[in-house]
């Protein structure tokens, strides 16, 4: 059995029922971290839709959230999610804002680890979740 996450008539992804309860359960974490919804839809006859235009503005929050973030434990944590829904904007054609989050504008780092873990430059941040989401999306059927 399989689930079917659609943008339009176009599937973006076609996991498993167990990857996706995970991932769902993972969408309503992030949507109450962030205080915004994710545009995935409800899971309905094994299928549900993206509003695009509300699935990018969670992007957006969820990647300067991530780039935000200095604690160790949180980045691994939310590390995956991140990767699985950027694979899900690609194939939704939607632009990544990779640019680094203007600390000064929403009160600076979130989270920050004591001791501070070594943070990575911006391109070498971006490099690797990039590389990350291209090996995961090998994985992500359509």
């Amino acid at each position: 059995m399989s689930q079917h996450y659609e943008l339009g008539d176009q599937t973006l992804w076609n996991p498993s029922n167990g990857a996706s309860r995970l991932f769902m359960r993972q969408v309503d974490v992030h949507e109450d971290e962030l205080g915004r919804p994710s545009g995935i839809g409800p899971m309905e006859a094994d299928a549900c839709q993206i509003d695009p235009a509300v699935f990018e503005a969670f992007v957006d929050a969820l990647l300067a959230r991530h780039r935000r973030t200095s604690h160790a434990v949180m980045t691994a944590l939310s590390e995956g999610f991140v990767a699985t829904v950027l694979v899900l904007a690609e194939r939704a054609g939607i632009e990544v804002r990779w640019q680094a989050a203007d600390d000064s504008e929403d009160g600076g780092r979130e989270d920050v680890q004591v001791p501070a873990a070594p943070r990575p430059t911006e391109e070498a941040w971006v490099a690797a979740l990039r590389r990350k989401s291209r090996e995961l999306g090998r994985f992500m059927a359509t």
